[in-house]
């Protein structure tokens, strides 16, 4: 698997590549997710390289276009926002920090928000 880079991630979460996305996380990852549904003091916490994957092909099955909009990487940090919009025009917002180690993503923090 490659490195995870920025031009890495724009190419599998432009394309819905839910697969190749999940390869770019450890083992052990962890993705914390807050919204609407899941504040700070409770995120959606999704443990293991298995049920991120699950995740990764439930959003990237979905009927949307995914765009990065910006991305800057320094040392074992990463961090971009998203822009997703679905076929009726409902478009989703989502900002995430990501942590390296040993070149795969083992901590995530996204954070999203929905059009009404």
């Amino acid at each position: 698997m490659e490195a995870t880079t920025i031009s890495g991630l724009r190419r599998v979460i432009e394309g819905r590549e839910g697969k190749t996305l999940a390869g770019f996380y450890a083992d052990d990852a962890v993705l914390h997710i807050i919204d609407q549904d899941n504040p700070p003091g409770r995120p959606r916490e999704i443990k293991g390289h298995q049920a991120i994957a699950g995740c990764f092909d439930d959003v990237c099955g979905r009927a949307m276009t995914h765009r990065m909009q910006g991305g800057v990487a320094e040392g074992d940090r990463i961090a971009f926002t998203q822009a997703c919009t679905y076929p009726d025009g409902k478009r989703v917002f989502r900002a995430a920090s990501l942590e390296l180690a040993g070149g795969k993503i083992a901590r995530q923090v996204s954070i999203q928000a929905w059009d009404p």
